[in-house]
């Protein structure tokens, strides 16, 4: 029972040598919510994928109820990078979505300076564990509302207030397949977090 590893992107991108920004991301949110898929299309080098083949044993512990043709499953954690820059670079960390596997979260979440929330209006309560542990650790975060083919049309307005999601927590429309899609979503964190801390550096 091998991992899953994704296939090589079609161009393999060697990291600049006037990189000298790394900043760690986080992607979290429920299980089968497209975390791997994200990391996946936007990576500009081969991912690291740490899933493994659904079994018998998470039979009546996963909840995959709205996801029932997956067959995989992350178990640690995915691994990516893109580079918005010559010298800004991001690292891509995907969690793992079921609650098994959230005591993993903390040490993901050690040294990041931003994280990505992806929703799936289907099952959003799913999201909220990731917005509460994300406020616990005052880590700032975009919310990306990941729309499925058979999903309902939900706006943005209703999304965010069902999330009770503050004025200024960014929230968008992706889809995790699609790499220019995927890099907005990352440029959005981007923005926002200069953002919060350009205010900062302005607060007495």
């Amino acid at each position: 029972m091998g991992s899953t590893i994704s296939e090589l992107p079609s161009r393999r991108t060697p990291l600049a040598d006037a990189a000298d920004t790394g900043l760690k991301i986080v992607i979290v949110g429920g299980f089968g919510v497209g975390k791997t898929t994200l990391v996946r299309s936007v990576s500009e080098i081969r991912p690291l994928n740490t899933e493994e083949l659904m079994t018998q044993a998470g039979v009546g512990v996963d909840e995959t109820t709205a996801v029932a043709a997956k067959t995989t499953t992350t178990v640690a954690f995915d691994f990516g990078r893109i580079s918005l820059n010559e010298r800004m670079v991001l690292y891509l960390f995907g969690a793992p979505g079921q609650e098994r596997f959230w005591f993993l979260w903390d040490r993901l979440f050690s040294g990041t300076l931003g994280a990505v929330v992806l929703v799936d209006t289907r099952r959003m309560n799913d999201s909220w564990y990731a917005i509460d542990r994300l406020e616990h650790h005052k880590t700032p975060f975009v919310v990306a509302v990941n729309r499925f083919d058979d999903a309902a049309g939900h706006s943005l307005d209703e999304i965010r207030q069902a999330l009770a999601l503050p004025d200024h927590v960014p929230l968008i429309d992706c889809d995790a397949r699609v790499r220019s899609s995927g890099k907005d979503v990352l440029i959005t964190l981007v923005d926002y977090l200069y953002t919060q801390a350009m205010a900062q550096e302005t607060t007495p």
